[in-house]
């Protein structure tokens, strides 16, 4: 099960909850007897626990799962908390929805929540998890520098980090090598006879841009091609953004015959301008990242795809290790990404 997490906001008046003690009076029986029954306890015969059951629904009693946290000694709350980027992009919600999949079979769920680039809002939802008492955290971060987290480490909060390496802190990570991805990509524009090949970027202050950038450049160095940075453009963060900047990139005196997009939904802003300025079969096309119906536009989008049913996988075998009792090193994995040829990025240049 997955829950979207927002942070708290000022108390509202509701009806009171039915407590173990109306059920406990209901059914016949003691509060303790009611707390066994609940909590999966024995020390209750069948007819006992039928008897309670069926109190428990004639009174809509819901267990309190926070206050038996309290009482239990292993102190598990069965929720893993998800901090990603943004839950409404295809990649995060791949990713969400793979975790979700591998810890199911555990019994745990997971509350997630989008940071939008904002460090404030990251500390703000680690911290709100800590007080939920959340089993292990998953974090996708906002923020450059984490020592904040030592303290969780040091008590011993799973923490995984996805997408982004943890910087400041020693933990677990799954990573997909973006600079070899990017460098893939423009090597492939290269091959198809493309010298003028611009690249559009996220915020260049996010680690994966700033591997993605290099990987750009590296592959360009290795053909013997000069870097031209009117070609280059960081910080693009929307599909309207990036359509406005491929279309004025087109109306350069030299214009690129072919784009690199690092991040999706800028691959979709760029494929609106293509379109619009009827260039869709003349300018290559080549995006970082997968996504849904990718393979149908005209032409098919050839892309860098990340593996996410893979990443959030291993993300959650690493973190179900942890909370298994493994107490090894932390695990850095680094996944290869892979170039899927569909059209757009092998059109030859003109």
């Amino acid at each position: 099960m997955t829950t979207t997490l927002t942070q708290s906001g000022g108390d509202q008046d509701r009806p009171a909850r039915s407590t173990m003690k109306d059920v406990a009076q209901l059914a016949g029986v003691s509060v303790k007897t009611v707390s066994r029954v609940v909590n999966g306890e024995p020390g209750a015969s069948v007819e006992v626990r039928e008897r309670v059951l069926q109190a428990a629904d004639r009174l809509d009693y819901r267990h309190n799962l926070g206050a038996s946290t309290l009482r239990r000694k292993d102190a598990r709350s069965g929720i893993v908390g998800a901090l990603l980027q943004d839950l409404g992009n295809s990649f995060s919600a791949g990713l969400l929805r793979a975790l979700e999949d591998s810890l199911r079979e555990s019994g745990l769920s997971v509350l997630a929540a989008s940071l939008d680039e904002e460090p404030d809002r990251e500390r703000g939802m680690v911290a709100d998890l800590v007080a939920r008492r959340a089993d292990g955290l998953v974090l996708m971060p906002a923020s450059h520098r984490h020592e904040y987290l030592i303290s969780e480490q040091r008590v011993g909060l799973p923490l995984v980090f996805v997408d982004r390496k943890p910087h400041g802190v020693d933990c677990d990570s799954v990573t997909v090598d973006n600079r070899r991805g990017a460098a893939m990509a423009t090597a492939h524009l290269i091959a198809g006879g493309h010298r003028r090949i611009a690249m559009l970027s996220d915020l260049e202050e996010i680690e994966t841009a700033q591997e993605r950038i290099a990987g750009y450049r590296s592959a360009l160095e290795e053909a013997s091609l000069d870097f031209d940075p009117a070609l280059l453009v960081p910080s693009v963060r929307g599909e309207q953004e990036a359509s406005t900047v491929v279309t004025n990139l087109l109306a350069l005196p030299d214009p690129p015959t072919a784009f690199v997009t690092g991040r999706n939904i800028l691959t979709v802003g760029a494929v609106r301008a293509l379109r619009s300025a009827g260039l869709s079969h003349q300018v290559a096309l080549v995006g970082f990242d997968d996504f849904p119906m990718a393979d149908l536009v005209e032409p098919a989008l050839t892309v860098i795809r990340q593996d996410v049913q893979r990443i959030g996988t291993e993300v959650g075998r690493i973190l179900l290790e942890r909370l298994a009792g493994d107490r090894s090193a932390p695990k850095h994995l680094v996944l290869a990404p892979s170039l899927i040829c569909r059209g757009s990025g092998e059109i030859a240049r003109g």
